[in-house]
């Protein structure tokens, strides 16, 4: 069942954020063209749905939840890319939306890159962090003390 509702986030949420507001709603206006540097995109959509994948994997086997917040994880998952950084999915998200800026070109993706970190950054600061610090107390504690919020850090 957790498997389920994960696929069914996944979907709702980065399936939304990384698709269908970026495309349906910020592919048109001005445009740049990078030439051949365009395919750059694809290691970025490969490397950003990899990273949510992996992620998702990790809350439903180590987490023994999803990444939803009506069924979240009931432990702090601490491995896999979270041992790097405290956010991988959202990093993730952030470079597919690089890479449709990349392969399109339109500057408004770049517009929606801007207001995605803000937006995110936000949700992080202000809710996500006190919910974790009070759900998973001295634990996570550590965990912010070790692990960087945006930039991995490779032990």
């Amino acid at each position: 069942m957790t498997a389920l509702k994960s696929i069914l986030f996944f979907i709702l949420a980065p399936g939304t954020v990384a698709g269908l507001f970026p495309l349906l709603f910020f592919r048109n206006g001005s445009q740049i063209n990078i030439g051949v540097f365009s395919y750059l995109a694809f290691p970025l959509w490969g490397v950003g749905l990899a990273t949510l994948i992996l992620c998702f994997w990790d809350f439903a086997q180590k987490g023994k939840g999803t990444p939803a917040p009506n069924d979240p994880p009931k432990e702090l998952v601490v491995s896999g890319l979270y041992q790097y950084i405290r956010n991988p999915m959202y990093v993730g998200i952030f470079l597919i939306n690089v890479g449709y800026f990349v392969w399109f070109g339109y500057w408004n993706l770049l517009f929606y890159l801007v207001l995605y970190f803000a937006a995110v950054h936000s949700f992080v600061i202000f809710y996500e962090e006190p919910y974790l610090k009070k759900t998973f107390g001295a634990s996570y504690e550590e965990y912010l003390k070790k692990t960087p919020r945006w930039i991995p850090r490779f032990k």
